[in-house]
């Protein structure tokens, strides 16, 4: 059994568990608990589904399948976590899909009707799973701790997604899990850097004090990048830490052509997507939408499968765009492949980065112009 903890949110749906996963995993990236946030249902929501526009997100979310490859995909990168991982699990499990919970250590089980928790509580106990926490959620009400051992629980309320911020009871979890993913970031780092694939690791943690990061909020903005690109030599590099899309496109466009790798919570040290580009190009496990402007093309990359296997996507072929353009990449996808398509890009005029939270604006990660050198927002007109 893998070392590092797993905590399933569960409970039936609607009863918000991806909001809670959410307020969660903020809380405890304020606090700098290190951990990872697994979506081992095919419903496409992450992050984004709670900062982005409502039609954005609408645009975004995918629902899908729980197939049987699904399910071997998410146990197999749940064997094999580099991270403590809290896990958003879907709504009604069946026998095959229970599978996911073998893989897993702990759980969090929340439901809108009290009673509805029991066949959840028996589903936790068939699998081994240590119960943390039994939450009755409301969308009207304060929240209400009835008991703190051996398990939390109670009411929570607020539950709202995009205005949701949390009471007592959510801060309670939270302590909670800072306590099960008692991981110091030096001892992470122990474990992972010696297996870093390069003598130089950029650490995102270390890369903003370089460019002074207030220590308070270590949220990266565009502006921060030109400085970052500064305290980075141009060779191999492995990149490490929680850090935007636009950064780590940015860092990697930055080493080329040296070897680029990349820390990924379910896969470990690996290198970005291998893609190609070809004018016979067809979507295959990489679909795509193209967006002709006069200055640009937009490639939103748009996953065949809900859950994307990395052997299967290395040796794609993307489409090959006017060379006299900039590109423009967008999609949610997940960082190894946002590199590799960028990558495969690169000799373009300049690149951009799309975050689902910034549908219309793109950040620029390669250029020498003024009006596209990295670290500039474009306007991206609407598709």
């Amino acid at each position: 059994m893998n070392s590092f903890p797993a905590v399933v949110i569960g409970g039936p749906p609607h009863s918000g568990k991806s909001v809670l996963t959410y307020l969660l995993t903020r809380r405890l990236r304020a606090w700098q608990v290190e951990h990872y946030v697994l979506r081992a249902c095919p419903d496409g929501e992450g992050d984004w589904s709670q900062e982005a526009p409502p039609e954005t997100v609408r645009l975004l979310r995918q629902k899908g399948e729980f197939s049987a490859a699904f399910v071997d995909l998410v146990c197999r990168d749940l064997k094999q976590r580099h991270l403590p991982l809290l896990v958003d699990v879907g709504g009604k499990p069946t026998p095959e899909q229970e599978r996911i919970f073998d893989q897993c250590t702990h759980a969090v089980l929340i439901a809108a009707a009290p009673e509805a928790l029991a066949p959840w509580r028996a589903l936790a106990e068939r699998h081994g799973l240590v119960v943390i926490a039994e939450l009755h959620s409301v969308l009207d009400g304060d929240d209400f701790i009835e008991a703190e051992t051996p398990v939390l629980r109670g009411r929570i309320g607020g539950l709202e997604r995009r205005t949701g911020v949390g009471g007592p009871m959510l801060q309670a979890l939270a302590r909670r899990l800072q306590q099960i993913f008692s991981y110091s970031e030096q001892e992470l780092k122990s474990l992972h850097f010696p297996h870093a694939p390069t003598e130089l690791i950029v650490d995102i943690a270390q890369l903003g004090d370089c460019v002074g990061l207030p220590a308070e909020e270590r949220r990266w903005r565009p502006e921060h990048l030109p400085a970052a690109l500064t305290c980075t030599p141009q060779d191999a590099i492995s990149i490490y830490g929680r850090g935007p899309n636009w950064l780590y496109a940015a860092l990697a466009l930055h080493a080329a052509p040296h070897p680029v790798h990349l820390f990924d919570p379910r896969l470990g040290w690996t290198a970005p997507a291998a893609l190609a580009c070809s004018a016979a190009a067809a979507p295959d496990v990489l679909g795509w939408k193209l967006t002709v402007q006069a200055d640009y093309t937009r490639l939103e990359i748009l996953p065949g499968a809900p859950y994307l296997d990395y052997e299967e996507v290395s040796g794609a072929t993307l489409p090959l765009l006017e060379v006299g353009r900039g590109v423009v990449l967008s999609g949610k996808v997940p960082h190894w492949l946002l590199l590799g398509a960028a990558l495969a890009y690169r000799h373009h005029p300049w690149l951009a980065v799309v975050q689902a939270q910034q549908e219309r604006r793109g950040v620029v990660v390669k250029g020498s112009e003024p009006l596209h050198c990295p670290g500039v927002w474009v306007e991206i007109a609407a598709g």
